[in-house]
């Protein structure tokens, strides 16, 4: 491939990108190469330079071009008001926590020499391991048990709260519209969300014997991210949104696609629906798994098309995808997180036999095949990135 000359990230360029327009160009965003909050820790244990423990920093380390996510507008997974470093791109806590304005009060429960109890921001009963304080912990309960407890909790879904915006809302729109950085615009999907409120098992079982909670349940999400949708498109420029959904393991969907079909595309399309209307037509969808089955679902019958992370051990194909999809179908990810492991022979085998053609065939925007955790060695990913460099005719990054 050949070095096209940008010298930085602009909106312009983006687009391109994702329409298949830019084929001698590689994208490396920051977006797309989120981490785990405890990662940089370790690398810098390992020998990275402290200036990557914020997020400004790691971005101009790793050179990685920009994305700016609505963060400060509450209404996806990823909340910059709960945040040390509110730049950080990942959730930037040990847990997923609902777009609920208020939050829960975070209280010890109770603990032992390893491990505490604790109701987390979302309201979710959670066991922590202090060991390992930041990694996933193991679901106790959850807070929407009936509909009486879900009728108290869509309490703290209103989208018109105030501090569910900035506080300086004309400061913010004219800081982001002054930019030259693609702006991505964060919600919450229709289903995800839903299991971090119920619970995966309750609400399975509710899908047949209590449809109508789901639908309400649905519904709630639907209002929120379309007021939220016209407020913020109303004086924000935006060039692409997020649905968090993460509703497949490794064999398939969690539900199957007729259910997908009955409950969540007529509300998918009141959303994409006005979307398109305004001119946004890159919609981007978080689902780890196998989303195979899923995939032409939302792509012919509401307009996603954009899925991430591509995983590979869900036995996601992203060559084969582009070779059934074409550019219609935009591709982020799908670097396989354990070759990055196995070490730079294996990593580079695996860059190798993707990037080139994904880039050159259509949209990709190639990272780890999920956020970098901890056990990803610095000096690995940054021969990654060196890679990725490589590949794009740039000088590598300074040793």
């Amino acid at each position: 491939m050949k070095d096209t000359g940008v010298p930085m990230p602009n909106r312009e360029r983006f687009r391109d990108l994702c329409l298949g327009k830019r084929p001698g160009d590689v994208p490396i965003f920051d977006w797309f190469n989120k981490y785990w909050s405890e990662t940089p820790e370790v690398w810098v244990k390992q020998g990275a330079p402290k200036e990557i423990l914020t997020a400004d920093g790691n971005r101009d380390y790793f050179q990685l071009d920009r994305i700016h996510s609505t963060q400060e507008i509450v209404c996806g997974v990823n909340r910059a008001d709960l945040k040390a470093d509110p730049s950080q791109q990942g959730p930037g806590h040990y847990l997923i926590t609902p777009p609920v304005v208020p939050v829960f009060e975070r209280k010890v429960i109770r603990e032992d020499e390893r491990h505490r109890v604790e109701i987390a921001f979302g309201g979710q009963t959670v066991q922590v391991s202090k060991e390992h304080p930041l990694r996933m912990p193991q679901y106790v309960d959850h807070p929407v048990k009936d509909r009486a407890s879900w009728n108290e909790y869509k309490k703290r879904l209103d989208p018109h709260t105030p501090e569910r915006w900035p506080k300086d809302w004309d400061a913010y729109v004219k800081q982001h519209n002054g930019e030259d950085t693609p702006v991505l615009l964060l919600f919450s999907g229709f289903f995800g969300i839903l299991r971090e409120w119920s619970g995966l098992e309750r609400l399975l079982y509710w899908f047949y014997d209590d449809p109508k909670l789901v639908e309400d349940m649905m519904d709630q999400v639907l209002y929120l991210v379309m007021e939220v949708a016209k407020r913020a498109l109303k004086d924000l420029r935006v060039d692409f949104v997020r649905f968090w959904e993460d509703m497949a393991y490794k064999a398939g969907p969690l539900i199957s696609p007729a259910m997908f079909q009955k409950f969540m595309i007529p509300r998918y399309k009141v959303i994409t629906d006005f979307l398109h209307s305004q001119g946004i037509d890159i919609i981007h969808l978080d689902s780890d798994g196998n989303i195979d089955e899923l995939i032409p679902i939302w792509l012919e019958e509401c307009g996603v098309n954009f899925p991430w992370p591509i995983e590979v051990a869900a036995g996601m194909d992203g060559i084969a995808l582009r070779k059934k999809y074409g550019k219609e179908l935009i591709l982020g990810g799908h670097i396989d997180k354990r070759a990055f492991i196995k070490g730079k022979d294996a990593l580079k085998e695996e860059v190798m036999r993707k990037v080139p053609y994904l880039c050159e065939t259509g949209g990709f925007f190639p990272g780890l095949d999920h956020a970098i955790p901890p056990d990803v060695p610095f000096e690995n990913f940054k021969y990654f990135i060196n890679l990725l460099r490589d590949i794009a005719g740039r000088d590598r990054l300074p040793d």
